[in-house]
């Protein structure tokens, strides 16, 4: 799985990331929207530096997706039970 950048915004595609939380891909589009799946942006330093991640938030689940400069995902965990955190953002799914 890739994530590609569009004007310095990360855009996963529906079809990779519905799955990942257990949704048809075909409602991602909308979720994200209405703020039903939202999402962090980081990017990392020192000796993370050229790597970047994502997490999504849906309900209670979490999915972290970590990833080379080229957007290669090179880890990726998932957790279920939590809140949703602070201060998310709303990447674009195609």
């Amino acid at each position: 799985m890739k994530i590609e950048m569009q004007d310095g915004q990360p855009v996963i595609d529906a079809g990779d990331l519905g799955p990942l939380l257990g949704l048809e891909p075909a409602v991602v589009q909308e979720k994200m929207r209405r703020g039903e799946i939202t999402s962090r942006y980081e990017t990392g330093a020192g000796e993370d530096a050229g790597r970047f991640r994502l997490t999504f938030f849906h309900a209670v689940t979490r999915l972290r997706l970590t990833c080379a400069a080229d957007g290669t995902v090179i880890q990726r965990s998932k957790t279920t039970g939590t809140q949703r955190g602070e201060g998310a953002v709303t990447p674009r799914a195609r």
